[in-house]
């Protein structure tokens, strides 16, 4: 009689592999034997090239590490007697060990550039380490290779962590900081907020964030996005040509641009990360242009709230000031960490000025280009926003189809958007919409921006509180019978841009 075998579970799949591991794995199984890691996150590197030698190399080996002031350790922290001071002590240390090892030498780019017997021993250990399955990992903040060894060290550059990297370390801390009586909310979609909000930051930086947002609150949740991504801030604001932008806007909040609103609004989902939304369907960005003074940067803020992402504008009168290398060095690294920091909303603002414009030459011209090649290339976490007044200036390569997803034209609002900034900014300021006849404003407005209707509300409740009274429909009237508006004083430059856009770019609002 037959009997059936018994049920066998299915073997449980691998763990994910964060970007880090599965490139160091990729390099360690090329058997190159010497590497050169550059990274400022040195514990982090460690860490990595510990966890490599456990279980990237075969079969499990040794991990050493080296460093001037400690000199060689083994993983446990036993020493051995090797000078701490003397690098080339350490080589002739490890062209004793005759079995496989894994060896990290920290900050070994300075005993290379300075001593000539270091860099000729460094060699010989080239042949002998790859005979032995032996590898050598030099890590250092900074790019320095000796011109002698260029050929010998394979290069690679340690990014910051990334989503499966950072989701292992936010559970280890989780586990800590529950162990230490907090509370952590870890459901996935609250973890994975918390995860994005650290994206872009060092272990250790992200370390110190969690620490304050539990200080702070008392426990981890997504009320501490705020403090997590304070981090952020005090990071990009190193950098000197990337700002951190606070003050969000609720879309909500916006007068008007209904189109645009919707458009926002639909594909906010496909914005974050999901495994079934292809690259090619994910949004990379819009091109806000229009009247000045008719909501644009109003509209970039309102995206970044509205994808729930945070928002940095690219500092152009920086990256052109010389102080951070040259223009184009700058710029290009502006991009690199606004892809390590992503998720994110990246404003340009006046982008026709700062940019891109027909007249692009030399080193503008340069940044254009490398502009349009990053609009094409960057990741997917990149969303960026760019603020236009004139897109006549632009080139067609700037506004054609796969660089932006949109172009949206802001118009001069019409009567009901008139009326529904009116009531925004009067209940803003703690007034009733309610109790002022807004109707008898339309004809007295037509034609202004909703900057000059915020500046109408603002003078008139000014003027109440000089007066020590309560703001009335008069006040707003009379304000608004002294302010000549945009459209008249530059009337043939608005309407230049209204014509031109007219045909040419998608309506943010909805026809009055």
């Amino acid at each position: 009689m037959e009997t059936n075998p018994p049920p066998t579970n299915p073997p449980s799949p691998p763990p994910p592999e964060g970007k880090s591991d599965k490139a160091l794995r990729q390099l360690l199984a090329s058997g190159h034997p010497l590497l050169y890691v550059m990274s400022a996150d040195e514990l982090r590197a460690g860490r990595l090239l510990r966890h490599a030698a456990a279980n990237f190399l075969g079969k499990p080996v040794p991990f050493w590490s080296w460093s001037l002031t400690e000199g060689l350790r083994t993983e446990d922290g036993t020493r051995t007697d090797t000078p701490s001071t003397d690098p080339r002590a350490a080589l002739d240390f490890i062209a004793e060990q005759p079995s496989p090892a894994l060896f990290q030498l920290k900050d070994f780019h300075e005993p290379l550039r300075d001593a000539a017997d270091v860099r000729r021993r460094l060699r010989d250990l080239f042949v002998l380490c790859a005979e032995r399955g032996q590898v050598i990992v030099v890590t250092a903040p900074v790019r320095q290779i000796p011109e002698e060894l260029e050929s010998n060290l394979l290069y690679t550059e340690l990014t910051v962590p990334d989503f499966v990297e950072m989701k292992a370390f936010l559970l280890e801390r989780a586990a800590a900081i529950t162990a230490a009586g907090a509370w952590v909310d870890n459901r996935d979609t609250s973890l994975d907020l918390i995860i994005r909000a650290m994206l872009g930051l060092t272990l250790d930086e992200a370390s110190f964030a969690l620490r304050r947002a539990v200080a702070t609150h008392g426990r981890l949740a997504r009320e501490c996005l705020p403090a997590l991504l304070e981090e952020k801030r005090l990071r990009v604001n190193r950098s000197g040509t990337i700002e951190f932008i606070g003050d969000g806007q609720e879309i909500e909040r916006i007068g008007g641009l209904e189109v645009m609103k919707k458009w926002l609004l639909e594909r906010r989902a496909l914005f974050h990360p999901r495994d079934d939304v292809g690259a090619e369907l994910v949004p990379k960005g819009v091109l806000v242009m229009g009247v000045s003074g008719c909501g644009k940067s109003l509209s970039i803020k309102a995206i970044a709230s509205s994808f729930e992402l945070p928002l940095y504008r690219i500092n152009m009168a920086e990256i052109f000031s010389g102080r951070h290398g040259t223009p184009e060095w700058a710029f290009a690294r502006a991009c690199r960490t606004m892809e390590e920091i992503a998720p994110a909303v990246v404003w340009f603002d006046e982008i026709e000025m700062s940019i891109a414009s027909i007249e692009s030459s030399g080193e503008q011209g340069r940044i254009f280009a490398h502009f349009l090649t990053w609009m094409q290339e960057k990741p997917r976490g990149v969303f960026v926003a760019a603020t236009a007044n004139r897109i006549d200036l632009l080139p067609a390569e700037m506004i054609r189809k796969g660089r932006f997803d949109e172009v949206f034209f802001v118009d001069l609002p019409h009567d009901a958007e008139r009326i529904e900034i009116f009531q925004i900014h009067l209940e803003r300021r703690g007034a009733d919409p309610a109790k002022f006849d807004l109707n008898r404003l339309v004809a007295l407005t037509r034609g202004w921006t909703g900057a000059e209707v915020e500046q109408c509300v603002v003078s008139a409740i000014t003027r109440a509180r000089i007066e020590d009274r309560e703001l009335k429909f008069d006040d707003l009237m009379r304000t608004a019978a002294r302010i000549v508006p945009l459209s008249k004083t530059m009337k043939e430059q608005v309407d230049h841009i209204r014509n031109w856009a007219r045909d040419r770019a998608a309506p943010a609002s909805l026809s009055a």
